[in-house]
């Protein structure tokens, strides 16, 4: 893994998993409100802070739950030399047991974290398609899911190679264990090259342009890569998204192609990393989704100091991002 500039490679995971989590957290408390209401309890600017959900301030919600369990199954298969997708598949299997699934053999340490034992609205494709037994893959789907719950989990693939299609293919065949549809996957794949490009210091609008690349390369990828390019073009014309906008022209990030267009676009349009996420999170849809692949994106690209200090402060188990943020970025430099 690389940087850009003199950022570390550790500091470069940190901001990627930190700002995703925040993203998460301040979503997580709109995330099924649409956009009317958010402006109704919150004024006309929409969400601007924390909100309470879940009991607390800060909360993470199933979002960055699965997106840390993908870390650890990646860096128990770079510490063992083992096959990264089983790895993935059997963490994956870790997090079903935190949300009430069957016991499993303990292995790394996230299962041993209280706090992530909690229902954090777990979406259904992901509970069912875990809870079957079956393998999903590319070749073999194990459902028609397109829903977002592949890409909003995908970040850390990024780490796996410095090569943009092996890094696209890791994401997309552990977005396919619970997604067969391939904007389920594709998206994965898509926001894992954009995180890897980011960290090797190019620029947003250069790293759409590799991914766009990758994703051409697969089959069913036209659905994806429209709804890319529409958000690459809007957010490069310099005109503020709105949330009808986000709306009307990209839906409300339910879907995979959605999720990852509304991330694109509102990192486009950030004139810094707060406000990206703010405009990632106040539309009508999956709030903490988008805000949360948007600050994957923003993070990657800005570092953690650009996240406002009080957001950082009041995160749910931040110490547990970092935590393992630092052990993957160790793992992965031998």
């Amino acid at each position: 893994m690389t940087s850009r500039g003199s950022t570390s490679a550790r500091d470069a995971l940190r901001a990627c998993l930190l700002a995703g989590a925040v993203g998460d957290a301040l979503g997580g408390s709109i995330e099924f409100d649409r956009i009317d209401r958010i402006r109704g309890r919150f004024g006309p600017s929409g969400l601007t802070d924390y909100a309470p959900a879940y009991g607390r301030l800060g909360a993470i919600t199933d979002d960055t739950q699965m997106t840390l369990f993908t870390l650890e199954g990646l860096v128990l298969a770079r510490r063992r030399g083992s096959d990264p997708v089983h790895e993935v598949r059997v963490a994956y299997g870790r997090w079903l047991r935190t949300q009430g699934g069957p016991e499993v053999p303990e292995d790394g340490w996230l299962l041993g974290v209280p706090e992530l034992h909690q229902l954090r609205a777990p979406g259904n494709t992901c509970l069912t398609a875990l809870r079957s037994g079956a393998l999903g893959t590319v070749e073999s789907p194990i459902n028609d899911s397109k829903g977002c719950g592949a890409v909003m989990r995908a970040a850390p693939a990024a780490l796996w190679s410095d090569r943009p299609g092996e890094v696209f293919e890791l994401a997309a065949a552990t977005g396919a264990l619970t997604h067969g549809h391939p904007s389920g996957y594709l998206s994965a794949g898509v926001l894992a090259v954009l995180v890897q490009q980011l960290w090797r210091g190019e620029e947003l609008t250069s790293a759409i342009e590799v991914a766009r690349e990758e994703l051409q390369r697969w089959d069913g990828h036209e659905e994806q890569l429209v709804l890319l390019d529409l958000a690459a073009e809007m957010g490069t014309r310099g005109v503020r998204p709105t949330p009808e906008v986000i709306e009307t022209a990209l839906g409300g990030g339910w879907v995979g192609e959605e999720a990852l267009a509304i991330a694109v676009l509102t990192a486009l349009a950030a004139r810094d990393l707060g406000d990206g996420l703010l405009l990632a999170v106040n539309h009508s849809g999956d709030s903490d989704s988008t805000g949360a692949l948007c600050g994957n994106l923003l993070g990657a690209r800005d570092g953690a100091d650009e996240l406002p200090r009080h957001w950082l402060d009041e995160l749910e188990l931040s110490e547990v991002v970092v935590r393992l943020a630092d052990e993957a970025a160790e793992v992965f430099a031998r």
